[in-house]
């Protein structure tokens, strides 16, 4: 699993977020305190507070290239 942590603090930030996520076959997830959600669903992540970074967890049963392909796209929202 890779895991890092992302601000999404205007909502084309998360459009594109989403847009990036969704063309990944990686099983992606945002966890803000005991919430978690999947990163791929717009309504999902508006379910959270997105004043404060949120953590992406990318899992990478046997998709470890797609991994770490998916982790690099999302660069620009790292905190």
């Amino acid at each position: 699993m890779i895991s890092f942590d992302i601000r999404l603090s205007k909502i084309d930030d998360v459009r594109k977020f989403v847009g990036i996520t969704g063309q990944s076959g990686a099983d992606v997830d945002l966890a803000s305190g005991r919430y978690l959600v999947d990163a791929k669903s717009i309504m999902g992540i508006f379910s959270l507070d997105l004043t404060k970074p949120v953590n992406v967890q990318i899992h990478s049963d046997h998709r470890e290239e797609e991994a770490n392909a998916l982790a690099e796209a999302l660069a620009p929202f790292r905190v």
